[in-house]
């Protein structure tokens, strides 16, 4: 797995959420839970249905911003493409 690569897009949707000022409380959780899990995963390097777990919950926060957050939607979707990749 590119780990780098996970976190990297993890600190760049991380900034655009710190310069976006509409982003509700809620969203904001979401995205942090998916860090948090992101992370977990990475350092445990565990795979399968966590994996599916962690896409299915990135997922949910893309489809939050896909109208009014599209550069946030962005790399959210970067993130899960590179998750399903490697989470055989």
């Amino acid at each position: 797995m590119n780990d780098t690569n996970l976190k990297e897009l993890l600190e760049q949707l991380h900034q655009v959420l710190e310069k976006t000022d509409s982003v509700d409380p809620e969203t904001l959780n979401q995205v942090r839970e998916l860090d948090q899990e992101v992370n977990r995963l990475l350092e445990s390097g565990s795979q399968g249905d966590e994996f599916d777990n962690v896409v299915d919950q990135a997922r949910a926060v893309e489809t939050r911003f896909a109208v009014d957050h599209p550069v946030a939607e962005r790399f959210l979707r970067e993130i899960i493409e590179t998750l399903s990749k490697v989470g055989i």
